[in-house]
């Protein structure tokens, strides 16, 4: 089953892998994060969109070309941007299995350990980094999405001593996600430091990119505010916040790669070792630096940099050379034990993401009719409301369990007054966007307890025309879309004209 040595193009197994992935962990589309990316790819795609409030996903938006990548995709491919949208998210998970097998065919010698290394990545796509708030890859479609194996691709690409595509890959990078580029260069710094064969005028152009579209306003005295309470609201920002068992997850994989660097192990190649020792090194550079920044009141402003994000990359390079032990120690070429292994991880999985959303299809194709009443109710939106109508809804909806976090912005693609959870996580990266927040959070207050008299009111403050709520519907409001879940209703000052 499992070689010393294939001459057979692995790219067919390496697509049919990342399909199996999609399988085990679901396709969400607009759900957490991707609420906040793909209302940036809509608007990208039809700049009519979004008349109102498009600050809160556009801040984002700005700082990479992942909405006018996947928009271009749509108007040249003449499909729907949903489509656009899904096929990206397989095209990204393709392109991770690609990384993880080139990292791994720099790594070890022998296709068992290779194969067990790309498997294995595949079947932890899901699995949460530490207490970052991340997973390896999302089961939606974010900026994470691509740069993630552009990452991967860069380091391979340094690894192989390919200076222009290490660059190339690195920009790429910089272009989708600054923030990982910024990450990646510091790895591959680490990495540089016995070998020094890549001089710092070749990575120039990664590290200007990358400065160019961080977030800019950082200064050194406490958050006040509006904002000081956004950033309160993100456990994960703040060292002292986290539990025992997020910390164990900086400690546990830093262990093991300590051990990792002192192995003398049969078919690893010179390349597992310097990863191994790189990532130490780097692991523990970024967990001193949030350290810092915790550290007292006056670096707030820079904590939302989120340093122990670079554990995103210390994890997957982490998996792969895990994986390649297990293939070549372990498993070797007998079937029983790869069965044994996989499909029970696998399971798993596929059994954590269906309870993370157990109102939704376990992949919800971009052509299929929603089982979600939310995104039934979003959909109709959709196609039955002014592009230009302004909604309010609840704005703690995203958490609500039969939401399954779907965004409206995403689904419904209509403006919206901001929500309190993923709208304030641009506020925490945006200072400047933290005082309308406030604003529109206060107009929106007691929500669940709103009369016709509150959305009146609330029409008044805001260009608000509609509006979402929950079963029943407030009486006196005129609803022309109910299902069991919601009803979708107009302003009163409105009437039911369009």
């Amino acid at each position: 089953m499992i070689t010393h040595s294939e001459g057979r193009n692995p790219l067919l197994r390496l697509l049919l892998v990342a399909f199996g992935a999609v399988l085990t962990h679901g396709y969400h589309l607009g759900t957490d994060d991707a609420a906040i990316y793909v209302p940036a790819v809509k608007k990208a795609f039809d700049p009519r969109l979004y008349p109102f409030g498009a600050d809160f996903f556009e801040h984002h938006g700005r700082l990479s070309i992942f909405s006018w990548l996947v928009a271009q995709t749509a108007k040249l491919g003449h499909v729907p941007v949903d489509f656009a949208l899904f096929f990206w998210h397989i095209i990204g998970i393709f392109l991770t299995m690609l990384a993880a097998w080139r990292l791994a065919t720099l790594c070890f010698e022998t296709n068992r350990a290779r194969w067990c290394a790309v498997l294995l990545v595949a079947a932890v796509l899901t699995v949460p980094v530490a207490g970052t708030a991340l997973v390896i890859m999302d089961p939606y479609l974010t900026a994470r999405s691509l740069s993630t194996p552009a990452s991967m691709l860069a380091i391979a690409s340094f690894l192989a001593k390919q200076k222009k595509a290490t660059v190339a890959w690195l920009v790429l990078t910089a272009l989708v996600h600054p923030q990982n580029a910024a990450y990646v260069a510091a790895f591959c710094g680490m990495l540089a430091l016995p070998l020094r064969w890549l001089a710092v005028s070749e990575s120039m152009p990664a590290f200007a990119l990358v400065a160019d579209r961080l977030p800019t306003g950082f200064d050194f005295q406490p958050s006040r505010g509006t904002y000081h309470d956004v950033l309160y609201m993100r456990t994960f920002f703040f060292a002292q916040l986290w539990q025992w068992y997020e910390w164990l997850g900086v400690v546990a994989p830093m262990l093991i790669l300590v051990w990792f660097s002192r192995l003398s192990a049969r078919g690893t190649l010179p390349a597992f070792r310097q990863v191994s020792r790189a990532l130490i090194p780097f692991g523990l550079l970024i967990t001193i630096a949030f350290l810092t920044l915790c550290s007292t009141p006056r670096l707030e402003s820079f904590i939302r940099l989120q340093p122990m994000r670079g554990f995103l990359l210390v994890y997957i390079l982490f998996f792969v050379l895990l994986g390649g032990l297990i293939g070549e120690y372990i498993l070797k070429d007998r079937v029983w034990l790869w069965i044994a292994l996989f499909l029970p991880l696998a399971s798993s999985m596929f059994l954590v993401q269906r309870s993370a959303y157990d109102h939704s299809s376990h992949i919800e194709w971009p052509w299929a009719q929603p089982k979600n009443q939310w995104v039934e109710a979003f959909r109709w939106i959709r196609f039955n409301t002014p592009k230009d109508a302004v909604f309010a809804l609840d704005p703690k909806y995203i958490t609500l369990p039969a939401v399954d976090q779907h965004g409206f912005r995403a689904i419904a693609e209509r403006s919206a007054l901001s929500d309190y959870y993923k709208d304030s996580g641009a506020v925490s990266l945006f200072p400047e966007l933290a005082d309308e927040w406030g604003d529109e959070q206060k107009a929106q207050q007691g929500w669940p307890t709103f009369t016709v008299t509150d959305f009146q009111r609330l029409a008044q403050q805001y260009p608000v025309t509609w509006v979402v709520v929950r079963q029943p519907a407030t009486p006196g409001l005129k609803c022309p879309y109910s299902n069991q879940a919601v009803s979708v209703c107009q302003t009163p000052a409105v009437g039911l004209s369009n």
